[in-house]
């Protein structure tokens, strides 16, 4: 896909768009994706991030280990960790992608963004939506997995939202002990606090994260944040 400028020239179009226009930045952002021909700028995110030019992620991590992804929406990271469940199906292993954000259709779409489907990924691929979305819940569908496996949570704030589920910093505890135990790859997609500058920082970092409760991100062994066309991968331990 060329784009008429990188992706955060366009941003910074759309933000001048909004203030002279004095349109909400959405708005703003849907008319330079429509500029580039596509009917909204989430459509241009999703096909910038099945494009883009993958680092392997997969490569970088290990067996037993708890990683962040974070990124603000529609930079990809969503998409970025579903690539993970499929390549470790791929490679012969299981992947699980749990979400209360997407549906199963959300799911099928960006497989075949991927190149994937769900057929060819047999049953080593399991999609669950469950509202008991919770790190007990997590650990009981997936002990059985085979090491190297790698289970996504879509996304780290939900685990928090019940007040019946433990605190969250004790759930991502609980995670991390059984990731480590089983030698999983569990990888927590995050939200990025609405303050975070792209102007003052290329991509988000620790600091960024959003965190309604405390939570010690020590907890994790590494951390990968994406914008725009860039993606780091931080050792957090």
């Amino acid at each position: 896909m060329k784009l008429s400028a990188p992706v955060y020239r366009l941003k910074r179009l759309a933000k001048e768009l909004s203030r002279s226009d004095r349109i909400p930045l959405h708005a703003a952002l849907d008319r330079i994706a429509e500029g580039e021909g596509f009917t909204s700028w989430s459509l241009l995110a999703s096909r910038l991030s099945a494009e883009r030019p993958d680092p392997n992620l997969l490569g970088l991590l290990e067996p037993g280990e708890l990683v962040l992804v974070g990124a603000r929406p529609n930079q990809g990271k969503t998409m970025k960790a579903l690539q993970l469940a499929v390549r470790a199906v791929q490679d012969g292993l299981q992947g699980w992608f749990f979400s209360l954000e997407w549906t199963l259709r959300d799911v099928l779409s960006a497989l075949e963004r991927l190149g994937a489907k769900l057929s060819d990924l047999n049953e080593r691929f399991e999609f669950d939506s469950s509202d008991a979305l919770c790190a007990d819940y997590i650990i009981d569908r997936v002990r059985h997995a085979p090491r190297g496996s790698v289970v996504v949570v879509d996304y780290l704030q939900l685990l928090d939202q019940k007040r019946e589920h433990p605190e969250l910093a004790v759930q991502v505890r609980t995670l991390k002990e059984f990731a480590r135990g089983h030698g999983l790859i569990l990888v927590l997609l995050s939200q990025i606090a609405r303050s975070y500058d792209a102007a003052l920082a290329p991509v988000p970092g620790l600091g960024d994260v959003r965190l309604p409760n405390p939570l010690d991100l020590r907890l994790f062994d590494k951390a990968c944040f994406l914008h725009g066309d860039l993606v780091e991968v931080l050792e957090v331990n």
